[in-house]
Parts: structure tokens; C-alpha cells; sequence
């Protein structure tokens, strides 16, 4: 297992990073008017994915190179002249000078979230007879991948089924994105995508439709992505859970580690700072 430094959170953080960029050039390619595009700047990826979008915030900040207010100034202005919130996905080894900068501009945590990640191996696991099926699908099924994800999500949030179905539409379309589709007695129920980058792979966009849920769809899926992973090359996976969440249990069952608690920093300029 790696050792959990700052050259693995380089990696780890330039994955995410270079997905969430290939995000906002998908949505600017299906969207022109969306105004989505992203930066390079200090090392880190300012990336605009949309005023609501949770894609939209920095990631790598301080880890490239030491944080200056000055570089702080160049990022906040791509996000402000965008209407968007300032926010920064801070890895904890950007260290402490960086993250007082951060408070002294008035910046204030608003979410918190485990990095997980462990080594990719090829598989143990005997071929057996089993009603679940898991395959890498082409652009031709994205629609029904784009309609199971959608599913998915939806039930929990039917207020969002705009939102949900316009961002995985992006996932769909998003280049360097793999897709992955889970059927269970040859009938769709679960969907899970991969992203690549420098030998990383980057597991995201997990979702089972309620009727699917308890049948192992996405243990299957998590175990397909992996082997394809170490076919075209890659070390390492990845993937980012809520503290203390559901996720983060299934995630250490199946040999995830964390590899640092992240923080996501909020610019409030006109806010009054009080105790509590």
C-alpha cells in the first residue's frame, strides 16, 4: 500500500482534478451556452461547471506549489466573474500555512470528506455462474446508461430528476470517461464510470435503481472496473466518501483505505466571523 504522503495526494488530487475539467468540456460541448470551462493556475484546477455544480471548485490547491494571496486573487476572480461561490477541495497536506491563508481572506469549511484509495491487483476471484453481469457499454447505450442513473438517483430526490439527468448526460459524454452498465438476470440495474489519469483510476458515478439494491450489482461493478483498470495500466484506484458514510464502510469492506480527511473551503467576504 502506498504510503499516504503528498506525492500520492499529488496523484490523487490530479485525478480528480483532470476528471472534473473533462466534465465541464463535456457539458460545454453539449451546453455551448453553459460558460462551463476550467483553468490551470498555482497548480491546482479551477474548474466552472455551473453555478449549482458540485464539480465546480478547485482541486489541488497548495499541494503543486506553496499558496500565495496573490494566486488566491487570479482563482477568485475566474470564479467570481462567473457568478459561481469560491470553493477549494484543500488536501490537509497543503499544510498549515495554506489553510491560514485561507482563514485570514475569510474562507470557511463547508464539507468534509475521506480520500480513499488502495493498490489495484488482478482478481482472485473464481469465474462462477451468477445472474449478474457487469459490461463496459459504448456510446451507443449512453442514453440507457444516462436513464438507469437517473433512476437511481431520482428516487431518493424526484425535486432534482433536471439536474441529475443533464449532469449524467455530461457523464456520459465526458472524454476519457468508461461506462459501465450492471444487469442482473439480463435486465439493467445498476450503473458505475471510471475515469483515467497517469495510472490512477478514479471510481465514480455509482447508482442502483431501488428495485435492484441488496443483489451485489455494485460490489460486481466495483470489482469490473477494477480489472479493467489494471488491464490498461493502472496502479492505483480511487474514490471519495462522506465521513462516516455508507460509502466509506463499503469502500474499507472491499480494501480501501483513507487516504486523508478533506476539507472544502467556502469564500464568505462579507461575512461577520463570531465564536461558537
Amino acid at each position: 500500500m502506498p504510503f499516504a504522503d503528498v506525492e500520492l495526494s499529488q496523484r490523487l488530487e490530479r485525478a480528480e482534478g483532470y476528471a472534473s475539467a473533462q466534465f465541464a468540456e463535456a457539458r460545454s460541448r453539449l451546453w455551448p451556452n453553459s460558460g462551463a470551462e476550467w483553468m490551470e493556475f498555482a497548480g491546482a484546477y479551477a474548474v466552472f461547471d455551473g453555478s449549482d455544480s458540485p464539480v465546480t471548485q478547485t482541486f489541488g490547491l497548495g499541494i503543486f506549489e506553496p499558496l500565495s494571496g496573490a494566486a488566491l486573487d487570479i482563482i477568485e476572480r475566474f470564479f467570481l466573474d462567473h457568478g459561481a461561490n469560491v470553493d477549494h477541495e484543500v488536501s490537509p497536506l497543503a499544510g498549515v500555512t495554506a489553510l491560514n491563508l485561507l482563514c485570514s481572506r475569510q474562507y470557511r469549511p463547508i464539507e468534509i470528506s475521506n480520500v480513499m484509495y488502495r493498490p489495484i491487483e488482478k482478481s482472485e476471484v473464481t469465474e462462477e455462474r451468477t445472474p449478474i453481469h457487469v459490461r463496459l457499454i459504448g456510446q451507443e447505450e449512453a442514453e440507457l446508461w444516462t436513464d438507469i442513473s437517473t433512476r437511481a438517483w431520482t428516487h431518493e430526490y424526484p425535486e432534482l430528476l433536471d439536474f441529475f439527468r443533464g449532469t449524467n448526460a455530461v457523464f456520459a459524454a465526458r472524454k476519457g470517461s468508461s461506462l459501465f452498465l450492471a444487469e442482473f438476470d439480463d435486465q439493467p440495474g445498476a450503473t458505475g464510470s471510471l475515469s483515467i489519469h497517469e495510472g490512477v483510476a478514479l471510481l465514480s458515478g455509482a447508482a442502483t435503481i431501488p428495485e435492484m439494491r441488496r443483489r451485489g450489482l455494485q460490489t460486481a461493478l466495483l470489482e469490473a472496473r477494477m480489472q479493467y483498470a489494471l488491464r490498461v495500466g493502472c496502479d492505483l484506484a480511487m474514490m471519495v466518501a462522506g465521513v462516516g458514510s455508507d460509502s466509506q464502510r463499503n469502500a474499507e469492506r472491499r480494501g480501501f483505505r483513507i487516504a486523508y480527511t478533506r476539507i472544502k473551503w467556502r469564500l464568505f467576504k462579507h461575512a461577520s466571523i463570531t465564536g461558537s
